[in-house]
């Protein structure tokens, strides 16, 4: 129990309001300046978070197979998602990781305001039940709106005979299916993807004995922290969209 009489801790709202803008900035500059510059962003995030991921590993264990079966999975792991991520049009970009926002946003929101029991207590004890459907629900409203909004605004950026290809092939893959069932059973796979990604960073922070991957976002962690829930949902995206082209 709390001591009522401590000094209250010093917010970090402040910093973590900032380095996200000037993450978010980055990024959207990448998004649009496109081409090398972008896919030399998703280089330097990826090669940043899979040594953040590589430390995690040997701070958690010592036995070197072990080691090195986790670094070549690490390797693959981040490697294809940023491969794919790399591959995708704007708009893809968008609908990727704007559905991770969006599954993390609903869990926040329905985990602080529901609760209950939770997921695995021992590997993430802030995950719940009522934050995982919040995330379904989140996913689902983000893939709704990304039907409604997609064909107007790909022929507003007018970039883009990729981005039209992009849309055609992406609603001829879910043409004849009920629209409904498709998008919350999108969203539950989304939403399961991101937070299982999540689980794994956490049960590997968990074994290496750490609270953030790395100290290099000032109030938010490593980048490994940021886009553990990204990479799983990447890799369905951009291997689902490459099989429909």
């Amino acid at each position: 129990m709390a001591d009522a009489n401590a000094p209250a801790k010093k917010s970090d709202l402040g910093v973590r309001t900032i380095s996200a803008v000037v993450m978010l900035a980055i990024a959207i500059s990448a998004v649009v300046a496109g081409g090398i510059w972008f896919q030399g962003f998703i280089a330097a995030v990826a090669l940043i978070t899979l040594v953040e991921f590589v430390m995690l590993v040997i701070k958690a264990t010592d036995n070197v197979p072990y080691r090195i079966a986790a670094i070549i999975a690490g390797i693959v792991y981040i490697g294809l998602a940023a491969v794919l991520l790399a591959q995708m049009t704007p708009f893809l970009i968008v609908m990727t990781i704007g559905a991770v926002v969006a599954v993390d946003v609903g869990a926040y929101f329905a985990g602080r305001s529901i609760g209950g029991p939770k997921i695995a207590p021992s590997i993430s004890p802030s995950k719940t039940w009522a934050g995982l459907f919040g995330g379904i629900l989140g996913a689902s409203l983000w893939l709704a709106l990304q039907i409604v909004i997609a064909d107007p605004l790909t022929k507003l950026l007018g970039t883009a005979t990729q981005q039209a290809q992009t849309y055609d092939s992406t609603m001829l893959a879910i043409e004849g299916t009920n629209l409904l069932a498709f998008i919350l059973a999108g969203g539950a796979i989304i939403a399961v993807l991101a937070q299982s990604g999540d689980f794994l960073e956490s049960w590997l922070k968990r074994k290496a004995g750490v609270k953030d991957s790395s100290k290099l976002i000032p109030g938010h962690g490593g980048f490994f922290d940021r886009i553990d829930g990204l990479i799983p949902v990447s890799i369905l995206f951009g291997s689902v969209v490459a099989a429909s082209l």
